[in-house]
């Protein structure tokens, strides 16, 4: 299992919730040339933050960065509808999947399985809550249909999944280098576990 001293899971913490204020679309502080990091912030802090407070915490920051844009950008009326309830269960599987992969760690190779595997399980139940519960309960839509939401979604998931994927992938390959350097550092350690 993979469990962090205290002071790294602040500062990863930290940069979590730095990347999500800047990578939010339609607020005060938002980076345009960054692909939005909500879907890695939320599984990256269930892998990393231990804390019972993280999940929490992370969804009233998304409501509050999400309540700014409300009030300041015109555009945001469109996305807050009666469906943005269904972002709870949608960043709870990404974080659950996190959690679990967590659960799973051991620093080799064959780690990536199982992180492949909660990344796209947790992405496709996202996936579903967010658009699902957007396209069917919003009521932004005049009429909805499985097949249009399917079609819908042969769009719009590989962006995210790509999004995902991208944010991820630069976390699996600055948590090797660290891991790495650490054990380069302290030789003595890694051959006693």
């Amino acid at each position: 299992m993979l469990t962090l001293p205290l002071r790294h899971q602040y500062l990863i913490g930290t940069i979590l919730i730095t990347l999500m204020i800047v990578t939010r679309e339609y607020h005060f502080a938002s980076l345009h040339n960054l692909p939005g990091a909500s879907w890695a912030v939320f599984f990256l802090a269930g892998v990393y933050l231990s804390s019972s407070w993280a999940l929490p915490g992370f969804l009233a920051l998304t409501w509050v960065l999400d309540a700014s844009a409300y009030f300041t950008v015109a555009e945001s009326e469109f996305c807050l509808t009666t469906a943005y309830a269904f972002l709870l269960p949608a960043y709870s599987a990404l974080w659950a999947a996190g959690r679990w992969f967590a659960t799973h760690y051991r620093f080799s190779w064959r780690a990536l399985l199982p992180l492949f595997s909660s990344l796209i399980i947790g992405a496709a139940a996202c996936e579903l809550f967010s658009s699902g519960g957007f396209y069917f309960f919003s009521g932004q839509f005049a009429e909805t249909t499985f097949t249009e939401f399917w079609q819908r979604e042969l769009h719009y998931f590989p962006l995210y999944l790509q999004s995902l994927l991208f944010y991820t992938g630069t976390a699996v390959v600055i948590h090797t280098l660290f891991v790495l350097i650490h054990k380069v550092r302290h030789p003595r350690i890694n051959a006693s576990s």
